[in-house]
């Protein structure tokens, strides 16, 4: 598995009207049962393996998706560009990034859990 860990700054909006949007438009694609929303402005790549957005506080979100595969992985770049776009109202700006292997990963059955606020 290889996974991105990337940062982002709002520029306007809030944080909670940002993730109904990328819930609606993105997130909810990869849930079980989730739906591949025709008024999504971009469509799941295949190989995510989970995805996670965590408010970091002062307009800042750092988001964690994970992959099953390094070229799944690269893949996801132009889905990355693409959603960004569907997010300029929000003025959102990368700061920072990271891209590598997963050495480690375990989860519980919470994760399985959709948490939209």
């Amino acid at each position: 598995m290889h996974a991105f860990i990337r940062g982002y700054r709002m520029g306007t909006g809030s944080i909670d009207d940002l993730m109904r949007k990328v819930n609606r438009q993105f997130a909810n694609q990869l849930s079980a049962g989730g739906d591949a929303a025709s008024d999504a402005p971009v469509q799941v790549p295949a190989g995510i393996v989970s995805y996670q957005a965590i408010a970091t506080g002062d307009d800042t979100i750092v988001t964690v998706t994970v992959f099953e595969t390094e070229e799944a992985c690269r893949r996801a770049e132009q889905g990355v560009r693409d959603i960004r776009l569907s997010l300029a109202e929000f003025q959102v700006e990368e700061t920072h990034t990271f891209t590598g292997e997963v050495m480690l990963s375990r989860a519980s059955e919470a994760l399985l859990t959709p948490v939209v606020r």
